[in-house]
């Protein structure tokens, strides 16, 4: 993870491998020039720098700076009252992403608000990550950016800018470790070791653990989250964790969906593309981290967050195609398809979550490939309740993380109506990702509620902006943000 910090020093001097700057696109195609910083104007005009949204142009420092070289990273737009904050969290990430090899960058950014700095931080932590764990011959020029050093005019800029640097750094620290729970292989990551993963990643914070295993969630009628689990021979876990400080007035649940492997069970997925199923618990992972970040802000709500751990395989103890299942709160559930197993877990979850009668409840889940066959790969879909649907939304607008506000048509309700149970885990084919919405709802009662699939912007096989291949933590800030905004009510 990289470290932020800021050095009282003008821009030609700091001492640098690499300074980065921004550029804003030249008019009727003219070259980029750089923010608030002339003397490089010559320099990036003679390689014709282009300024469009993340594009990197590399000179040599000129005579007079410390740097070694200078990257110019694009805004895409020609005047910077038109750039938005996630144009610039995506150019400095973009920067920060390749330039893998360098211990330490700094960034210069002159003339910008504070809004567009505190992005230009947050955008290069963000971007300085690369998942290295199980490479065993690592090279130098892997490893990823370790400090991040902003150049600022005087001690009066330093002083206003430390909370943006420290929020900065803290919502890199919990996207990282999105990223890297996504990442980790699942024979690493599997329901108990995801427990103790969690325990240890709150051990030095002011975060209650505790979990339930196998035997008290039989016991305490969890019948989603067993029978999902029952055909691995790595047992389920649920997970609840408690953030309580002092001051809170608010109250906000998480529920996040942790399949740690989903072959689909007996309703077997295909072969091919089998392997990013490793990505299946994006949204346990995002809960948890957003959970630590919270803490690690000392943000003043009550956050209670739980991660319904399974691992889905076609074992011989395997639940079956036509199985009824009681749920937690008491309603009977047949399972039509077995790879629809992320609502099961959800929803045993979300039956305890609801009984704490919090404010606000969300969920997050990689829950439905019909969620990517509507918005694309990086955006999420929210659904719920009016008024926690909106809170969601604009909370990501806030963010910089795509989302879009999907209904919940009644006429769908009726296709979840079970032949011999109150429910079937699937319905009709067309609005899939409505359908899986429409089933939660039954387990949250009048509970303000919403509802995220982030089934593809949770994962990325090509690198963009701050993003890098793998798990992406995508909407983990947007959960930030929600509580940020919960704590100001």
């Amino acid at each position: 993870m990289a470290h932020i910090k800021m050095s009282i020093s003008n821009v030609d001097s700091i001492t640098t491998d690499v300074l980065v700057v921004p550029l804003l696109k030249g008019a009727k195609g003219a070259p980029a020039t750089p923010v608030g910083l002339p003397s490089l104007e010559e320099s990036f005009t003679a390689v014709k720098a282009e300024g469009a949204k993340g594009a990197l142009t590399t000179i040599p420092a000129p005579a007079g700076y410390n740097a070694h070289a200078i990257v110019g990273v694009g805004l895409g737009a020609e005047a910077l009252e038109d750039v938005t904050c996630e144009a610039v969290r995506y150019a400095f990430g973009a920067a920060s992403r390749t330039l893998t090899g360098h211990k330490s960058i700094a960034l210069a950014f002159p003339a910008a608000s504070e809004a567009h700095i505190a992005a230009a931080l947050e955008g290069a932590a963000l971007g300085a990550y690369a998942f290295v764990s199980h490479k065993s011959d690592l090279k130098d020029d892997q490893k990823p950016v370790e400090e991040i050093v902003l150049a600022v005019a005087d001690k009066k800029e330093l002083k206003a800018l430390e909370a943006a640097a420290n929020r900065a750094e803290k919502i890199a620290e919990g996207v990282h470790i999105v990223r890297d729970l996504v990442n980790t292989p699942p024979n690493l990551l599997y329901p108990d070791s995801f427990a103790k993963r969690a325990k240890d990643l709150t051990k030095k914070l002011p975060v209650s653990v505790e979990v339930l295993d196998e035997k008290a969630l039989a016991d305490g009628g969890y019948g989603g989250i067993v029978g999902v689990g029952q055909g691995s021979t790595r047992p389920p876990r649920l997970v609840k964790l408690s953030y309580a400080p002092k001051r809170a007035k608010r109250h906000v649940a998480f529920v996040g969906k942790g399949i740690t492997f989903d072959s689909g069970g007996i309703s077997l997925k295909p072969g091919a593309g089998m392997d990013e199923m490793t990505m299946d618990m994006g949204g346990a992972a995002t809960v948890l981290a957003t959970t630590i970040t919270a803490a690690a802000l000392e943000l003043d709500v009550n956050v209670t967050t739980f991660l319904a751990l399974a691992e889905n395989l076609p074992g011989g103890g395997a639940q079956r195609p036509g199985d009824v299942v009681t749920m937690r709160n008491g309603k009977t559930v047949e399972v039509l398809n077995t790879d629809a197993e992320g609502r099961m877990v959800m929803a045993d979850a979300l039956v305890d979550a609801a009984a704490l009668e919090p404010d606000l409840l969300i969920d997050v889940a990689t829950l439905t490939g019909a969620a990517i066959v509507a918005l694309g790969n990086r955006t999420a879909g929210v659904m719920g309740t009016d008024e926690a649907r909106d809170e969601v939304w604009e909370a990501s607008k806030a963010a910089g993380e795509p989302m879009w506000p999907l209904p919940f048509p009644e006429e769908l309700r009726e296709g979840l109506n079970g032949r011999v149970a109150d429910l079937s885990n699937i319905g009709e084919r067309p609005g899939g990702a409505l359908s899986a919405g429409i089933f939660l709802k039954e387990f949250v009662g009048e509970t303000k509620w919403a509802h995220v699939d982030i089934a593809g912007p949770a994962f990325t096989q090509k690198p963009f902006g701050y993003n890098n291949i793998g798990g992406t933590g995508m909407s983990m800030r947007t959960l930030v943000e929600v509580i940020e905004r919960e704590a100001a009510k």
